[in-house]
């Protein structure tokens, strides 16, 4: 039987236990510029997953992957003033580079919408050229004041995607369709985590643009976690670089915009959705490591079976690795996975050889079941699907059993204290949203009486839902 890893208890410490499972799970430790991190494997493997299963999303609306450089101008930000106001305080200038001092400072990318416009404007002559649909995989820095591993880094990565359109009905049902289509889908279908669609308020929005549109998580202590945004940016960054098309009808039009992003804070919102106090549970579409067969014991008999099984999984299409690492103790090995979050563990030594079975162990609901070996491929899959299922919806209880109805500003900030607070937006309004933050609370997002997005910020009967926030 496996001992429970040494971590802090979620109860006792949120913040420490996160910290704890980030250290003793491998998945990334401090750099040495303040703000930074390095990502060790086991943590990269699950961004190479986020990775391929948006990308592969991200594709089937249209949009290419493209590349821009890391050094932007700071010229180009000073195009768009609120754009370059919005970034400043977190903007990383070089002035110094190859033993001179340049003769314009350059902005190490924080975002990219002014290089891909200056680029925009030469590519988009005629509306034969849109819609324009471009995205980037990418790292970007902004200088971090309180950074915390995966949730605020100085570096990070991420992808951002940047389209123009003829019309703005266009571009606004391109920015809603990723908001729901592909950050929603991924992050419900292959996280497992529920997530809020929303509206930003002007107050939250990003800077330069007309809307934003959020996905917002609850995470293990009831602080929300900005999972995603996707906006529309009108013809902010159009008139202030000139990117305008030929019509059919021969006139020359300013285009529509959006941008888009999400990064690698996701990581950390899966640790803080789904962990627990044992470590890590990664859910089995996203995991790059779905099962680990185990050797209990160095036996040759024993080696020989769980490689067996490892090929006979992987040949199934089970993400699998194989553990015949019997120098470290049996113990040792269970804890560590256990840390990792591997959904199945399937443990073999000689009694179980002797039977014709293996131990199942299940991360996620958690127990031990001895399964005959010739089933395990067939009853290995159902078990993950079940797992996956079960995260969701442990991840929704959370946020409806902690989102409460509150009509005034007080009991708005002692709902933020353990969850989320829902109060409609007529009786908030920008002025109650000016004292919450005071506190430390602020509107996450706006969300219509059904949950659905609203179609504007003023929409009538709209609420707010406010929380703490990471």
């Amino acid at each position: 039987m496996a001992k429970a890893p040494v971590l802090t208890p979620q109860a006792e410490d949120f913040p420490r236990w996160y910290q704890d499972v980030i250290n003793k799970a491998e998945l990334a430790d401090n750099g040495p510029v303040r703000g930074t991190m390095v990502i060790r494997p086991y943590g990269y493997g699950l961004w190479e997953r986020m990775q391929q299963d948006m990308d592969a999303r991200i594709k089937r609306t249209g949009t290419q992957n493209a590349y821009f450089p890391l050094f932007i101008p700071q010229s180009y930000l000073a195009r768009e003033a609120e754009h370059v106001e919005g970034f400043a305080p977190e903007l990383a200038v070089v002035t110094h580079a190859g033993g001179k001092d340049l003769e314009e400072p350059v902005v190490v990318r924080p975002t990219s919408e002014t290089i891909v416009n200056e680029y925009f404007a030469k590519w988009v002559q005629s509306y034969r050229d849109l819609p324009l649909l471009i995205n980037q995989w990418a790292n970007v820095v902004r200088w971090e004041l309180r950074p915390r591993l995966f949730l605020r880094t100085t570096e990070f990565l991420w992808q951002e995607g940047h389209t123009a359109h003829a019309t703005r009905e266009e571009a606004r049902a391109f920015a809603s369709m990723i908001h729901t289509d592909v950050y929603g889908a991924f992050i419900r279908d292959t996280l497992g985590m529920d997530v809020v669609l929303g509206r930003k308020t002007a107050r939250e929005r990003f800077a330069g643009a007309v809307s934003t549109l959020t996905l917002e998580g609850m995470m293990g202590d009831g602080k929300a976690l900005q999972m995603g945004t996707s906006h529309e940016l009108g013809q902010t960054f159009a008139r202030a670089f000139d990117t305008r098309y030929l019509s059919a009808e021969g006139g020359r039009e300013h285009v529509w915009q959006t941008s888009w992003g999400s990064t690698t804070r996701m990581i950390g919102a899966l640790i803080m959705t789904h962990g627990d106090d044992a470590g890590l549970r990664v859910p089995p579409r996203l995991a790059h490591v779905q099962a680990v067969v185990v050797a209990i014991k160095g036996d040759e008999a024993v080696l020989a079976k769980v490689r067996e099984i490892g090929a006979r999984l992987e040949e199934a299409g089970v993400r699998v690795v194989v553990d015949d690492r019997t120098d470290t103790p049996f113990g040792r090995r269970a804890v560590d996975w256990e840390l990792k979050g591997v959904p199945v563990r399937i443990e073999v030594g000689p009694r179980d050889l002797e039977n014709g079975t293996a131990m199942v162990a299940r991360r996620i609901p958690g127990g031990k079941t001895p399964t005959g070996v010739d089933e395990l491929v067939g009853t290995l899959p159902a078990l993950l699907e079940e797992d996956q299922e079960t995260l969701l919806r442990e991840s929704r209880e959370r946020r409806e059993s902690r989102t409460v109805d509150v009509a005034t500003l007080d009991e708005a900030v002692e709902a933020a204290a353990t969850g989320w607070g829902r109060i409609r937006w007529a009786d908030l309004g920008p002025e109650g949203e000016a004292k919450l933050a005071e506190q430390g609370v602020s509107v996450r997002c706006l969300i219509s009486e059904d949950g659905s997005v609203p179609g504007a910020d003023d929409e009538p009967g709209a609420y707010a839902l406010v929380a703490r926030a990471y």
